[in-house]
């Protein structure tokens, strides 16, 4: 499905309209309730984080609207509360509790991740703690180019199974969330980003798109001139955690 690329994109198809429809009206209610903004505002007000905080069910289903069957019949994995991720103009600015570094990174290289590597400690190290299925996106409103789009770097998921893959060799998969990933995935980010081409994803209402769990992705600064509702850039995302860790390096076909 990812093919040497690391993503696909899905065409118009009029049942992901109505289910996009219902879903923005449902998180216009989501983003007005003062204890959601409280909890998921951040980067001075110009990213609403939203995780899980979409009241679809299980089937996916939303305001008594289902799920698209194209995309069921793709990932017919019982659906969890999506997040609801909106970006506003003037995104990027510093998330509360940011370093400089960290913000210069966001800004520069779209915050570029594998999603489900999470950094504890101090000082901070890298471990694989969230291994997701794949990485579904379905637009919730219409925005012209460059009003903060998904960015992809091409076949960069190749590049991170074979690091990760190096890092856990003769290494029980059991214990896999254990290993400290820091260097393997910092050197394998720097070798994606010398060697595959950083690609914007911009699809409209109607669309959707999927990520190989591997691939390095972000998000784009607005542009000048980028234009949106007043909704802003609205997006439902599903990433569904995979009960075994050995899934996560799957064929990256």
């Amino acid at each position: 499905m990812f093919g040497t690329d690391g993503w696909c994109i899905f065409d118009h198809d009029p049942a992901v309209d109505r289910w996009a429809t219902a879903a923005r009206e449902a998180g216009r209610s989501v983003v007005s309730d003062p204890s959601m903004r409280k909890a998921w505002l951040q980067c001075e007000g110009t990213w609403f984080v939203g995780v899980d905080a979409l009241p679809n069910d299980s089937t996916g289903a939303i305001c008594n609207v289902p799920f698209p069957e194209r995309l069921n019949a793709c990932f017919p994995e019982p659906k969890h509360p999506a997040q609801l991720s909106i970006i506003y103009p003037g995104y990027p600015k510093p998330r509360f509790g940011e370093t400089e570094a960290a913000f210069r990174y966001r800004f520069k290289r779209d915050a570029a991740h594998v999603d489900g590597i999470l950094g504890l400690g101090t000082p901070k190290r890298r471990f694989v703690k969230e291994p997701h299925a794949y990485i579904l996106g379905i637009p919730l409103t219409p925005c012209g180019n460059g009003a903060s789009p998904m960015v992809v770097w091409r076949g960069s998921h190749r590049i991170m199974r074979d690091a990760f893959a190096a890092r856990f060799d003769g290494i029980d998969p059991i214990e896999w969330s254990n290993v400290d990933v820091t260097d393997a995935y910092i050197d394998a980010r720097k070798k994606v980003f010398t060697t595959c081409e950083r690609v914007l994803i911009e699809v409209g209402v109607g669309q959707a798109y999927a990520l190989h769990p591997l691939c390095l992705h972000g998000v784009a600064p607005w542009s000048d001139g980028a234009t949106s509702p007043t909704d802003g850039r609205m997006i439902a995302y599903f990433r569904p955690m995979l009960s075994h860790m050995k899934a996560w390096l799957r064929d990256c076909d």
